[in-house]
C-alpha cells in the first residue's frame, strides 16, 4: 500500500499510530429503480427484514441506556419504538411498492419525510418534536435496507483515530473517550469545536485536511502528527519508528514541564497571574486539577442540550454545579450560562436553520428570548453556590441593554430562592464575555455593571477580522497576533481595570504559549485554557518578570502585521523557554 502524507491543522499537540474508524455522514443517496410484479414480494419482505433488525438495535440500546444511565432516559427510546410500530407508516409503504413498483428504500424515504414534515407542521412542541424521531428511526432503517455499516461513537470496543469530515458536539459528546486516542477531520480550525474537545480530552489532533475522508478506509493504520499538523496513511516501518523516536521526545518534555503544574503562575518579580482550565465535561476534573488548575475560567454548560429530546431539569443542573463547586473548592468555578447556536442546535426545540448561525439566536440572544430554559438554569447555579465558589457568566454580550435585561432576570430568580427560603451564595459574582466588538468597544460601559469580564478570543477575532474560524480555506486569516486583535484586548482590559473590576480570558488564545507573554504584559488577571496547557504557559510566565512583558507589549505594538509580532515573540520565547518553542508548530 502506498504511503501518503497530508499536511492540516495541528490543534492538540503529541504523536500516535493507530487505526481508522471512519465516521461517516449520515446523508443518504437513495436509489430509484424500477421493480417487476415478480420483484413485489421479495422488496416487502426486504422491508419486513429491515423493520425487524431496526427494532432488535433500538431495542439493544434502549437496554443499554437503561443500565448505564438510568430508565427515565431509556424512555426517549419508546418513542423510536413507538415509529417501527407505526401502521399507517408501515403500511403506506407497502402499498405505494405494489402500486407503484418502485424499490422500497426510495418509496419508504419518501413517505418517511411526508410524516416528518407533517408532525413539524403541528403547533403543539411536543408533537414538533416527534419529527426528529421519525428521522432518526427512518436513517436506522434506510442503513439496514442499504447494507450500510453504521457503528457511532459510543459504541468503540478498541482504541482508534477517529476520522471524518467534521465532529459534532453531539457527535463527541456520545463518544467512548477511552477508545479514541486522536481526531483527523476534513474541515476545521484551531477553535473548532474538534479542536477545543481534543485538548481538553489531551489527545493529538489534526484539522483542515480537505479529503482525508476519501483517502482512508476503516481499519487502516495511520499517524497522526498533532504537534506538526501531519498525518502519514499507510506508515512504512521506517517512517513508524521515526514518528516514535519523536513521541518519545515529546514524552520528556512533557514530564520535565509536570515540575510547574503545583508551581504559581507568578513572574521573576512577583507579579500573580491566575492560571484556571475551560471545562466542558464534569468528568475532566480530575485532569484539571493534576495539571495544577487554579480554578475554572470557563464551564461550558451547552452540553447538557445534547443529544437528547427533551429539555435538561433544574435538578439535573444544579447536581452538576454541586458536583463541580464542590471538586473545585477552594477554587472558584465560572459557569457560562448556555451557549447553544453557532454549530449547537437542540433538534427538541425545532429551531430554524439559520443563513449565518454564528451571527444569529444563539447565547444570550437566545436566552432572552427563552426565560423559561434560561430561569432553570440559573436556579440551579445559585442553588449549588452554597456548595463551593461559582460565578456566572453570560456568553455573546454586544450591548448594555442585553447585560441589564439578564441581570434582571436574575433578580428575579434570586427573589424567588428567597421567597422560597432557598439558600444560595448572596455574594455570587456575576461577569460578560467579551466577545463582540461592540462590547470590546463599550466595555467601559459594561464594566460598571459587573463584576468581571473574560475575554472569548474564538468569537472577537471571528468577528473583528470578518472570517469563520472553522473554514480552512480561509484559516490563514484567523490570527491572534492581529494589531487590530491585540489593540481590542488592551482596550479591554483597561476599560475593566479603570472600573475596579479583574479581566480574565477563556478563549483558545489563552492556551497558546507565543502569546503568554504578551497577554501577562497587557495585565490581563487571569488565563483560562485546555488543562494541558497549564504547565507550559506557568513556565514562561515564571521565566520572565512583569517589567519584561510590559516592555515587550508596548514593542510589539508599534508592529504593523502578525507576521512580526510572532517573530519578535518566537524571539523572546526563544530565550526564556527553547523547549516549549519546539511544541509550537502544532498550535498549541
Amino acid at each position: 500500500m502506498e504511503k501518503i502524507e497530508l499536511k492540516g491543522i495541528g490543534v492538540s499537540p503529541g504523536v500516535i499510530s493507530g487505526k481508522v474508524f471512519l465516521l461517516t455522514g449520515e446523508r443518504f443517496s437513495i436509489p430509484k429503480r424500477e421493480i417487476s410484479e415478480g420483484e413485489v414480494a421479495e422488496e416487502l419482505a426486504r422491508f419486513e427484514k429491515a423493520l425487524a433488525q431496526t427494532t432488535e438495535e433500538v431495542v439493544q440500546i434502549r437496554k443499554k441506556v437503561a443500565k448505564e444511565i438510568d430508565e427515565e432516559h431509556a424512555h426517549i427510546l419508546d418513542a423510536h419504538l413507538l415509529v417501527l410500530e407505526d401502521i399507517l407508516l408501515i403500511e403506506e409503504t407497502m402499498k405505494r411498492v405494489e402500486k407503484e413498483k418502485l424499490n422500497v428504500e426510495y418509496l419508504f424515504s419518501r413517505v418517511l419525510e411526508n410524516l416528518a414534515e407533517k408532525f413539524e407542521a403541528m403547533d403543539d412542541a411536543y408533537l414538533k418534536g416527534r419529527a426528529a424521531d421519525v428521522r432518526d428511526v427512518g436513517r436506522r432503517v434506510l442503513r439496514n435496507l442499504l447494507g450500510r455499516e453504521h457503528r457511532d461513537l459510543s459504541s468503540l470496543e478498541e482504541e482508534v483515530i477517529v476520522v471524518a469530515y467534521d465532529l459534532s458536539p453531539s457527535d463527541t459528546a456520545a463518544m467512548h473517550r477511552e477508545k479514541v486516542i486522536a481526531f483527523v477531520t476534513d474541515v476545521g480550525g484551531k477553535t473548532s469545536h474538534t479542536a477545543i474537545m481534543a485538548r481538553a480530552l489531551e489527545i493529538p489532533a489534526v484539522v483542515a485536511l480537505r479529503d482525508v475522508t476519501a483517502k482512508v478506509k476503516r481499519g487502516d493504520r495511520i499517524i497522526v502528527d498533532g504537534t506538526n499538523g501531519m498525518v502519514i496513511i499507510n506508515p512504512d516501518e521506517e517512517t513508524l519508528k521515526k514518528y516514535e523516536a519523536e513521541e518519545d521526545e515529546l514524552e520528556v518534555i512533557e514530564r520535565k514541564l509536570e515540575e510547574f503544574k503545583d508551581l504559581a503562575g507568578q513572574t521573576l518579580d512577583g507579579h500573580r497571574l491566575e492560571l484556571a482550565a475551560n471545562l466542558e465535561m464534569p468528568e475532566e476534573i480530575p485532569s484539571i486539577l493534576a495539571h495544577g488548575a487554579e480554578g475554572i475560567g470557563l464551564y461550558r454548560t451547552e452540553f447538557f442540550y445534547l443529544n437528547r429530546t427533551d429539555l435538561p431539569t433544574e435538578d439535573e443542573h444544579y447536581q452538576a454545579y454541586k458536583f463541580v463547586a464542590e471538586k473545585m473548592a477552594p477554587h472558584s468555578a465560572i459557569i457560562r450560562t448556555l451557549d447553544l447556536g453557532g454549530d449547537k442546535f437542540l433538534s427538541q426545540l425545532q429551531t430554524p436553520r439559520e443563513m449565518n448561525p454564528f451571527l444569529g439566536w444563539r447565547a444570550i440572544r437566545f436566552c432572552l428570548e427563552r426565560p423559561d430554559i434560561f430561569k432553570t438554569q440559573l436556579r440551579a447555579i445559585l442553588r449549588a453556590s452554597v456548595h463551593g465558589k461559582l460565578k456566572i457568566m453570560y456568553p455573546l454580550i454586544s450591548g448594555v441593554e442585553e447585560l441589564r435585561r439578564a441581570n434582571q432576570i436574575l433578580k428575579e430568580v434570586r427573589e424567588e430562592l428567597r421567597a422560597k427560603a432557598v439558600a444560595f451564595d448572596e455574594n455570587l459574582e456575576v461577569g460578560a464575555m467579551i466577545e463582540t466588538p461592540s462590547a470590546a468597544m463599550t466595555a467601559d460601559i459594561l464594566a460598571r455593571e459587573v463584576d468581571f469580564f473574560s475575554i472569548g478570543t474564538n468569537d472577537l477575532i471571528q468577528y473583528s477580522l470578518a472570517i469563520d474560524r472553522v473554514n480552512e480555506k480561509i484559516g490563514y486569516l484567523y490570527e491572534p497576533a492581529h494589531p487590530a486583535v491585540l489593540r481590542l484586548i488592551k482596550s479591554i482590559v483597561e476599560a475593566g481595570h479603570r472600573q475596579r473590576i479583574w479581566v480574565g480570558m477563556c478563549g483558545e488564545m489563552a492556551a497558546e504559549p507565543i502569546f503568554a507573554i504578551i497577554l501577562l504584559g497587557m495585565g490581563l488577571d487571569e488565563l483560562s485554557m485546555s488543562a494541558v496547557a497549564i504547565p507550559k504557559i506557568k513556565k514562561i510566565i515564571r521565566a520572565v518578570t512583569m517589567k519584561e512583558a510590559r516592555r515587550l507589549v508596548k514593542e510589539i505594538l508599534t508592529l504593523s502585521t502578525a507576521r512580526e509580532i510572532e517573530q519578535r515573540v518566537r524571539e523572546k520565547l526563544a530565550k526564556v523557554a527553547p523547549d516549549v518553542l519546539t511544541q509550537l508548530a502544532g498550535g498549541q
